[in-house]
Formats: C-alpha cells, structure tokens, sequence
C-alpha cells in the first residue's frame, strides 16, 4: 500500500490532575479527607493548618434536640477518662495509704518513669477479656494444680460468647498422651468452668447455657417453672404455643407469663459483655436548624479543615523567583487542594439544602411524612449530574432535630398510591413500626394484615413488600410476635 497522510478530527476528554483531585475529595468521608489531608502536610512544606484548627480531633457538636449512641458513649468514655484522671492525681486526698511506694506496684521494682510518661487514659479503657476474667477466677479457687490446668484449657477453647463448640472428645485428642488425662477429668474441669462467673459460660447449646443461668438463681416457683420450660420445651416457647405448653406444665396463664419474663431477662451471649468493643463515631459534615420557620443548613465548622499557605515559604519563593525549583509545584498543589477542598464542602452544602427543602416534611412531621425522592431530581434541581450527587451523599452526615442521619437516607423506593401519588418506603416503615406497636400482642397483625390496613389508607403494598420492610426493622414474624 501506498503510504498517505490523513487529517482525522477527534474529541475527548481529559481529567486535568486538579479534576481528578476534586473529584477524588468529594467522595471522601470527613476521617478520609483529614487523613489525605495530614498527607499533604507531610509531604507539601507550602501548605499548613490555620493556628487553633483541631477538627480532626474536635468532637462531634450536639445536634439540636438530639443525641446519637456514637455521642453517648463517647461522652460516657470521656467522663470516665476524666474520672480515671481526677482519681489518680488526687488519691492520697482521699484517704489512700500515703506512706505506699506506689511506684512499685504491679512489677515489684520501683519505677523511674515520670509521671509525664504514662498514659493513664490508655489503662482506663483498657478493658478485661473474658479469658482474663475467668483465670482470675481460677487463679482463687481451691484446685489442684492439674486442676487448674484443665480448667484453663476448657477457658482457652471458648469463644468470645463463652460457648464450648468442640465436643470433650476433640478436646481430650488435642492433650498428650503421655498426661493420662480422661474424659471424666475433662467433664469436672467443664463442671468448673460452668461455674463461674459470669453464669452460663461453658454452654455447648443455647438451651444449656439459659439453663445454667436459671439453675444459678435461688429456687423458686417461677425459676422451677422456666427451668422445666428451657430444659424441656424451648421449642414450644420459641413457637409460642402457649396453649401446648399450659397442657404440659399444667401451670395458669400468671405463672406462664411470669417464667416467659424471667427466660427473656436471661442472657444468650454471657461472654459478649467482656468483648472489646469498637466505638464508632460520626462527625456531621452539615447541621440543619430551623430559623424564621424555615429549615436551613449550614456547614459545621469543626468537620471543615482550615487550610492555608505557608507565608514563610511563599515570601521567600517569590523574592527568587525562577529558583524555586521543585518548590514552585508544589505551591500550585497547595493552591489546587485548597480551592478543591473549599468546593467539596461548597457541594455539600448546596445538595444538602437541597434535600432539606425537598424533605422538610420530614423535619416536621418525622419518618410518616418522608416523601419519594431520588438522586437525579437533586442532581436536575442544581445542575449537576447524577454521579456527583452520589458522591456527595456517600459518608457524609446531617445532624438534625431528629437526629444524625446520612444523606443517602433521604432517598429510597417508592409505592404508588390509590390517588395516583406515591409513597417513600421510609414513610411505609414508618407506618408499618406503628401498627405493629400498636397492635394486640395477643392477636398481632399478620403481614397481609398490615397490607389491608395500609390499602384502606391508599398504599398499595403487597404483602412480600410488607414481609421485607418489616425484616428490615428487625420486627420478628408474627407468630413470635404473640404473648399471653
């Protein structure tokens, strides 16, 4: 073939590194953006925090009106730090021992760290397992030391609810043969571990671990009653036969209802109360409050890094200039990263506004009055297109009168009505948590039930929907759902 030279006119396009930076920003959680941004710091000597600027440490501001769990508990851990602190520093105050080489204690040898060193708050949320708190046990109880070691081996073997899933026999074949150790040995070191604390620990079932609980209780006529019902029918209990269960026991209604309640106070998961824990803690990005009877949104600034340039480096680029070298990209970088971070939260705000206008209903009137809403009517009412707005709505957190919410919890599902509206699925929860609470526990409200009662309110729901809404809340089916 001949060679020739051809014009071909083409377009696309191309994502500059400060659009790529942008978009990359947007879809960041509040603890991801201050984690990029402590990079930058790092790694950018142009760019610096504005003096007294904390966010990444500051606690979450109280939203008006409400408290999250997340809050509570990390006021409560804050509290008992504090607490913890004001009792180290003030114990010989209140009435200790002065005369006590404290500095020994714990180690057997005197301690020359200052007092400067240690973290005490590290010890006070240091919180004791379940394997710690049954070997201080074992470590008081009058056992011979073989004893003792079997028993511990039982401890070791239990999972973090306290429960033995091995049989004794797998047990028996992980142990030597030279220590001639039997399976009679092995059940009294499990009798032991079953009695301690807490009660139910060492359970191989469900139904043994209650049982250990009731028989660890002083006898009476109601725990004689649950203890027949936990060891001998559970089942009918789970299924709520209560007649069945009447014929068998030959017990009344009062002494059913009261041994129902005693078994419902009992604890499945004995060992979870010494499992560690991870507290998560959510920092609003935005705080809705209602001003002149009308909802508004505004940023919160301890979620809003405060950014700036290093005047220091920058007065010295610009009096040699052409010699900064590699310092000259590096202030457009931290140009760019500020600009970019001042546009993520721009965007925030301007989506959030707009879904506050669209659901101020729901501020007024609660989860009932949620109305139908998606990503791309928000996405058309502020000219953006659809993805960004998933971006935006992604991880990133509303407090409100009601309580802390994220964006994407004000977009959902629909159902038509019988007026031709329809119906967001939070407002049908809603509906559905409302029936059921206000059903009769002796009759409850079958899911076709709660789909009439809604179609005689115009929401036309079918009954599988209602079966998955209600899963959804964690509302058990019906017939667990009924009581005496």
């Amino acid at each position: 073939m001949k060679p020739s030279l051809q014009l071909k006119l083409s377009q696309h396009l191309t994502l500059t590194p400060q659009l790529q930076q942008s978009i990359k920003l947007l879809q960041l959680s509040t603890l991801e953006l201050n984690q990029e941004i402590e990079r930058f710091l790092l790694e950018n000597p142009m760019l610096e925090r504005e003096e007294g600027d904390g966010s990444e440490f500051a606690p979450p501001p109280p939203a008006p009106g409400s408290t999250t769990a997340a809050t509570d508990r990390g006021n409560e851990a804050s509290d008992s730090r504090e607490g913890g602190d004001t009792r180290s520093e003030g114990e010989s105050a209140a009435g200790l021992d002065e005369g006590m080489d404290w500095s020994s204690v714990g180690n057997g040898s005197p301690s020359n760290r200052d007092d400067d060193d240690v973290d005490y708050q590290e010890f006070q949320a240091a919180g004791i397992s379940l394997r710690d708190h049954l070997d201080l046990q074992v470590a008081l109880s009058p056992l011979s030391d073989r004893d003792r070691a079997l028993v511990r081996f039982i401890i070791e073997a239990l999972d973090d609810d306290g429960y033995l899933h091995q049989t004794l026999e797998d047990l028996l074949e992980l142990l030597p043969a030279e220590l001639e150790i039997d399976l009679d040995e092995l059940t009294i070191a499990l009798r032991h571990v079953q009695n301690l604390e807490p009660a139910g620990i060492g359970a191989r079932t469900p139904q043994e671990c209650l049982s250990l609980q009731l028989r660890a209780q002083p006898p009476s006529p109601d725990r004689n009653l649950a203890l027949e019902i936990v060891d001998r029918h559970l089942e009918l209990l789970a299924e709520r036969n209560f007649a069945k269960l009447k014929r068998l026991t030959g017990c009344d209604d009062d002494a059913l209802r009261a041994a129902q309640a005693l078994i419902g106070r009992l604890d499945p998961h004995p060992g979870s109360q010494h499992s560690a824990e991870e507290t998560r803690y959510v920092l609003p990005d935005v705080v809705v409050r209602k001003v002149r009877n009308r909802w508004t949104v505004s940023l919160n600034p301890e979620a809003m890094p405060r950014l700036r340039i290093n005047q220091l480096y920058a007065s010295i680029l610009q009096q040699h200039r052409g010699q900064g070298g590699g310092l000259t990209g590096q202030l457009q970088e931290a140009r760019w990263l500020i600009k970019n971070v001042q546009q993520r939260f721009d965007t925030i705000l301007r989506v959030s506004q707009a879904i506050v206008d669209q659901q101020r209903q729901f501020f007024d009137h609660g989860d009932v009055a949620m109305r139908p809403l998606t990503l791309r009517e928000i996405a058309d009412q502020l000219e953006l297109h659809e993805s960004t707005v998933s971006r935006v709505t992604t991880q990133k957190y509303m407090a409100t009168p009601r309580g802390v919410f994220e964006l994407k919890y004000f977009f959902g599902s629909h159902v038509s009505t019988d007026t031709g509206g329809a119906a967001s699925s939070t407002a049908i929860r809603a509906l559905i948590r409302q029936l059921v609470e206000a059903e009769d526990r002796k009759k409850p409200l079958s899911d076709a039930r709660i789909a009439d009662l809604l179609g005689q309110q115009g929401i036309v729901v079918a009954r599988r929907t209602i079966a998955k809404y209600r899963e959804s809340l964690n509302i058990p089916p019906v017939s667990l759902r009924k009581t005496l």
